[in-house]
């Protein structure tokens, strides 16, 4: 983990803090900022660094695959299922779990997991025999999950659950001293990859990555040393081999996101006018949350008093 900011050195903190327990670890963060490495760094400094790490992302399968990824099947249990499949939770025992983009789950897999976390074992898809489970679990989520229960998305039990040491990761523009050496970092890895000369930016250049917003995080920043390493042909890059929106210091949603959010906030503004700016009347107008509004008015920056 690279970074010596307070956002890093707190966040190392409570790692190095909650590594020797079994405590369950919700990582919160915005996507690309690392929360896997940091998953692994708790993970690999933890009694259990010679046990299995295994990770599933969430977000990447549907339902019924998610359930058969995590707990397994049985031959048979469903179409499709010509054998037995064991499970993430099976293969992580007596090690770490990370559930990644744990929000994102459906509410019957969100009640399996909250079962296993609470009775510490589960059974197959398919399956009658319980199945004891010794694993760490690691949470991690790049939505806010109180607003996900507020929106009756995500259970709150659940949350609870999982919420036992939290930590929270930075986005880089609030660690923007950390850049040049994560810029290094990736510059020197492409460059041995490669097999080339280390390649050095530019005062101009490193000045330019440093004040970029970088919406991706860690993971845009490493995609553009990689692009920027490929496409230069001397030792050193100047800022005219950097791409334009880092060039511009541009961050602009696309059109048709830029579309949704104008109808959306006109709505919001439009309930608020019609409701004398009383909150709690504009969120039953619209027929959701008086938390989810508050969060909804904040996002779009809605100041009291603005007409639609």
């Amino acid at each position: 983990i690279i970074g010596s900011s307070p956002p890093v050195k707190q966040m190392l903190k409570l790692a190095d803090r909650v590594a020797p327990t079994i405590s369950t670890v919700l990582l919160i963060g915005e996507t690309g900022t690392g929360k896997e490495v940091l998953a692994k760094y708790i993970h690999n400094a933890s009694p259990r660094a010679d046990k299995p790490f295994v990770a599933v992302n969430c977000a990447a399968l549907p339902e019924t695959l998610l359930e058969s990824e995590l707990f397994g099947h049985e031959k048979g249990a469903f179409t499709g299922a010509v054998s037995q499949h064991t499970g993430r939770f099976e293969l992580a025992d007596n090690g770490t779990l990370l559930l990644d983009e744990v929000g994102d789950m459906s509410g019957s897999t969100q009640v399996k997991l909250l079962r296993l976390l609470e009775e510490r074992r589960f059974t197959r898809l398919g399956g009658t025999r319980t199945i004891s489970c010794d694993v760490r679990i690691i949470a991690a989520s790049n939505r806010d999950l109180k607003q996900a229960i507020a929106e009756d998305r995500f259970r709150d039990d659940l949350y609870y659950r999982l919420n036992v040491f939290p930590i929270t990761l930075a986005p880089l523009r609030q660690r923007r001293e950390d850049v040049p050496a994560l810029v290094v970092h990736f510059a020197k890895r492409v460059s041995t990859e490669l097999g080339v000369e280390p390649r050095s930016f530019s005062p101009e250049a490193m000045a330019l990555l440093s004040t970029y917003h970088w919406p991706g995080n860690i993971r845009e920043l490493a995609n553009i040393v990689e692009r920027t390493v490929l496409l230069s042909d001397g030792p050193e890059l100047l800022s005219t081999h950097l791409p334009p929106e880092v060039i511009s210091g541009e961050q602009k949603p696309p059109p048709s996101q830029r579309s949704l959010w104008g109808r959306e906030r006109t709505m919001i503004v439009r309930a608020l006018e019609e409701n004398q700016w009383n909150q709690s009347q504009a969120a039953r107008a619209l027929g959701i949350s008086r938390d989810n509004l508050r969060y909804r008015v904040k996002k779009y920056n809605i100041k009291r008093g603005e007409t639609a």
